[in-house]
């Protein structure tokens, strides 16, 4: 017998008696690996490439954050991308866990990033709000602009820069990322333990979902079409964590 996360496997090779050849014997006992691993995978949910083609092909309708671009005169003016919840991990091992049961892929700096003590998790249960701009619909109009540009101006709309937690838990609550979609969250920078600044991008590159990693210094150059996550509550501004608890 075999148990997976969700489904128990029983597989009974029968007792060898002398009119059972072999090779029967063998084949059975194969098909029953087969079976046990299927149900195994099937039990693993959902940032492989499959089940992310499978999830959008359930779907009728994707919230991807590629909307046509209107240029941006206040946070009040942009609608809720979509409300996720932190605060679902006791620690970062509960955190890393529950990524890769999900299947879900992250990059070197990633890992880096979340076993620094500059990332925490929320204590409590709490609902946050991400609404996804791009830069160029924050105002700049060149091909790039440095990430603290774009910062500055996101701050000055009205925006809140978002806690680093929203990107693995945003990983776990978004099986349904589009092909393609790669998001960069609104957040200040934590350094690698060798001192590099970094900012955390959620992303479908075609291969499976996955939490990466990039430079995340003040002169970084971003593509004006790439788009942010962040915060806002409707009440201030500044660089601090748009949410409600839960009750």
């Amino acid at each position: 017998m075999a148990q997976t996360a969700s489904k128990e496997v029983r597989c009974h090779v029968p007792y060898r008696s002398p009119g059972w050849p072999r090779g029967c014997i063998l084949v059975v006992a194969t098909l029953c690996s087969l079976c046990i691993l299927l149900f195994a995978s099937d039990a693993r949910a959902q940032c492989t490439a499959r089940d992310v083609l499978q999830n959008q092909l359930k779907l009728k309708v994707i919230p991807s954050a590629r909307i046509p671009q209107i240029l941006v005169k206040s946070a009040a003016d942009v609608p809720v991308w979509k409300t996720i919840t932190v605060g679902n991990s006791t620690d970062t091992f509960a955190l890393h866990k529950a990524l890769d049961a999900a299947g879900c892929s992250i990059g070197d700096l990633v890992g880096q990033i979340l076993a620094r003590p500059a990332f925490t998790l929320s204590a409590t249960k709490t609902n946050v709000e991400l609404f996804a701009v791009s830069a160029a619909e924050l105002g700049f109009q060149a091909d790039t602009a440095s990430l603290a540009d774009i910062y500055g101006r996101a701050l000055q709309l009205g925006f809140q820069l978002a806690a680093a937690e929203v990107a693995p838990q945003l990983r776990l609550q978004y099986f349904d990322q589009p092909i393609g979609e790669f998001l960069i969250i609104g957040m200040e920078p934590i350094k690698t333990w060798e001192g590099q600044p970094v900012i955390l991008t959620v992303a479908n590159g075609g291969a499976g979902l996955i939490i990466i990693g990039q430079d995340g210094s003040a002169d970084a150059q971003i593509s004006v079409v790439s788009r942010f996550l962040f915060a806002w509550d409707g009440r201030s501004t500044g660089p601090s964590l748009a949410a409600r608890a839960i009750n």
